[in-house]
């Protein structure tokens, strides 16, 4: 499940760190407005919300939002222009680390600049292992509240923020405009999974989900305004729900000795009046 930030689809830290990358590393995306829904849509005669689709939707929010800790890899891929036209991937991997209903780690090797991102309930840290660079605030008592609290004091953004947050199905219903059924696959995740197409809040999204686990596989995204229709994707593997997490997960020793920076947005456009940004950004 993809929200319509998705166009921000690398984790932005802050403008220290995007100057202290290297010049040989991978940048993320132009920020692209949301793609038509009207690029799919279901069989003629068919209801623009489909019954079976809201279903499967709902079954595996409930099978996210139940998991009082969860670990999976993300693996994102996002196309961008490249100087001749036609667009170029590239790709990041992210291992996370979640306990409900305060407790998060995100750990990006590559590719592009490595990252570590940890929040313990109290505190978020940001951390450049290449660069010992660290930026430090102060966050919400909830997942939810600090990834908001993030994308505004900082443009911090997660791909997978939708499998993440307390109630995945509420954040797509809000802006669901469309949801049909497409069939079975057997080629995503080495598993049978049920293919789902939707668009909620300007964002065009198929999403393979586990027909027996309800986890999801895979999801693809493009924006409605995308002129270039350049596509988004993640691909999740390596579910584990309901473990143990062991102790230490959600701090960083070597982070809380780095050389400290402040968090700061690397977008120069000021918030609007009230410091919400806009759920089509």
């Amino acid at each position: 499940m993809i929200h319509a930030r998705f166009s921000n689809f690398v984790v932005l830290f802050a403008a220290s760190l995007c100057l202290a990358t290297s010049a040989g590393a991978q940048q993320p995306p132009a920020a692209a407005p949301a793609s038509s829904p009207s690029a799919a849509a279901p069989p003629a005669g068919e209801p623009a919300l489909e019954p079976r689709a809201i279903d499967l939707l709902k079954a595996s929010s409930t099978r996210l939002a139940a998991a009082r800790s969860m670990a999976f890899t993300a693996v994102v891929s996002y196309e961008n222009p490249s100087r001749l036209g036609p667009p170029l991937v590239y790709t990041t991997r992210s291992d996370v680390t979640l306990q409900r209903p305060d407790k998060l780690q995100v750990i990006t090797p590559g590719d592009g600049p490595a990252s570590e991102f940890y929040y313990d309930g109290k505190t978020v840290v940001a951390f450049a292992p290449a660069e010992n660079l660290v930026a430090v605030a102060e966050a919400p008592p909830t997942i939810d509240g600090m990834l908001e609290a993030g994308y505004q004091y900082a443009a911090i953004y997660f791909p997978f923020t939708d499998v993440m947050v307390a109630d995945p199905f509420g954040d797509i219903a809000k802006g669901l405009e469309l949801a049909f059924y497409i069939g079975q696959s057997r080629m995503i995740g080495g598993t049978t999974t049920d293919m789902v197409a939707y668009a909620s809040h300007g964002v065009f999204v198929q999403l393979w989900i586990g027909a027996d686990d309800k986890l999801p596989r895979m999801a693809r995204a493009v924006f409605r305004d995308d002129p270039l229709r350049l596509r988004h994707q993640v691909e999740f593997s390596s579910w584990k729900l309901g473990v143990a997490v062991p102790a230490g997960v959600f701090t960083s020793a070597r982070a809380a000795s780095a050389k400290p920076i402040p968090f700061a947005s690397p977008d120069p456009t000021p918030m609007p009046a009230g410091g919400t940004p806009s759920k089509d950004k």
